[in-house]
């Protein structure tokens, strides 16, 4: 049974005889963490990795900028030049189109 309280050293004693083994990661300056359509960029963040057996994980604390993400302007560009619309309708249309430029052109020419 293990007692209802742990004071700092001893439960890095108990990680170690477990084998894992924790530690901060010194100097960050920033984290980004890229999905399909947005980014989240940590300015400065606290990052701390926790080894156990192998099997590495990182924690990340501080507050995010979640960033839109857009498409490539040389895409944008084309999409508008093919067709003749705006860049509004252009970005919408590759929107719809899931960034497919040919869907996105023949969309805009058909309406």
């Amino acid at each position: 049974m293990l007692p209802k309280r742990f004071n700092p050293r001893q439960i890095s004693q108990l990680m170690k005889q477990l084998g894992i083994n924790i530690r901060e990661i010194e100097d960050v300056e920033e984290v980004i963490i890229r999905t399909k359509d947005k980014e989240y960029i940590f300015k400065q963040p606290e990052v701390t990795l926790m080894d156990a057996h192998g099997q590495k994980t990182y924690q990340i604390i501080g507050t995010p900028q979640i960033k839109e993400k857009g498409f490539p302007e040389e895409d944008i560009k084309l999409v508008m030049e093919k067709t003749g619309r705006s860049r509004e309708e252009a970005e919408r249309a590759l929107r719809e189109s899931k960034g497919d430029i040919a869907e996105a052109i023949l969309k805009l020419m058909e309406g």
